[in-house]
């Protein structure tokens, strides 16, 4: 049964509040750009195979700071290399940021960057009408695949993208983190599945395992302060919960046994450790990483 509760994608501005407190409160982008200094070079090492042009595709680029994070490092690891970048983003206001992002950055010269603003079923679309032919030597997907009908396609058709030698990397949050524990136990209430899905590394590794796809997975220890949504009426620990639960103004709108019981378990040690009179949730994230189909 799809959940009567309003998704928090309905209402941008309040999605992109949210989202802007959720990255200050949590080390998501800090842990991301640890693998990407620390583990991704070793990945795009093999990419291209001495190609002088490269062409990359960002699914979900947000407002650009992470891509641009993993752009520096395939520059450094192909400093000759010229690149086209498609990026993807829906929302208007990351598009935007994105470029003012990009125009401050002059040395960024040897990228030519396309502005799709789009979805990704959308730009999967359009490509198929087009009957592009163009090859990807890298392209990720972070924290996007919730926003698809059916993840396991999404996956299919961009690895079916890759040129010789490319990797697809995704990121989406752990099976092992407090958001799997929250969607494991309130999936059918908090999920609308016409819009977002509750989906994890966990059952990104079943889809590619049943299909025979081999895939390389690090996890990303991540966390994120949410005191506050234990504090009736804050305004933060409002905007909070509904990141967490994907819902507007969820404790508004949710019933009163939901609300419970999802603080309940925000709570609970198998989604947050206490730490003095702080409550830090586990907010782990996997990457996986996997290569064009044989």
């Amino acid at each position: 049964m799809a959940s009567p509760l309003m998704s928090l994608v309905h209402d941008d501005d309040r999605y992109q509040k949210s989202f802007q407190l959720f990255l200050e409160r949590s080390s998501e982008h800090q842990c991301m750009k640890d693998f990407i200094h620390n583990k991704l070079p070793h990945i795009l090492a093999s990419i291209g195979d001495g190609k002088s042009h490269l062409n990359v595709i960002g699914v979900g680029s947000g407002a650009g700071e992470i891509d641009l994070e993993m752009l520096s490092e395939l520059h450094k690891r192909h400093p000759e290399v010229t690149v086209d970048n498609e990026v993807v983003e829906p929302s208007s206001q990351q598009l935007h940021n994105y470029k003012v992002l990009v125009s401050q950055k002059p040395e960024l010269n040897y990228i030519k960057f396309t502005w799709n603003k789009m979805t990704a079923s959308e730009f999967e679309e359009n490509w198929k009408q087009k009957k592009m032919t163009k090859k990807a030597d890298f392209i990720h997907m972070i924290q996007m695949l919730y926003y698809v009908k059916d993840p396991g396609a999404t996956i299919s058709f961009f690895q079916s993208l890759l040129d010789k030698n490319g990797k697809l990397i995704i990121i989406l949050v752990s099976e092992k983190s407090g958001f799997g524990t929250l969607w494991r136990k309130y999936r059918n209430q908090l999920c609308n599945t016409e819009i977002s899905q509750c989906v994890t590394t966990g059952d990104i590794k079943r889809f590619l395992d049943s299909k025979g796809v081999s895939y390389q997975s690090f996890v990303l220890p991540s966390h994120m302060d949410i005191t506050e949504c234990f504090t009736e009426g804050d305004e933060k620990g409002e905007l909070l919960l509904d990141f967490l639960t994907e819902v507007l103004d969820f404790s508004k709108t949710a019933s009163p046994e939901l609300k419970a019981g999802v603080l309940e378990l925000l709570r609970h040690p198998d989604c947050s450790s206490r730490s003095e009179d702080r409550v830090v949730f586990n907010n782990n994230l996997g990457v996986l990483v996997i290569d064009k189909p044989i």
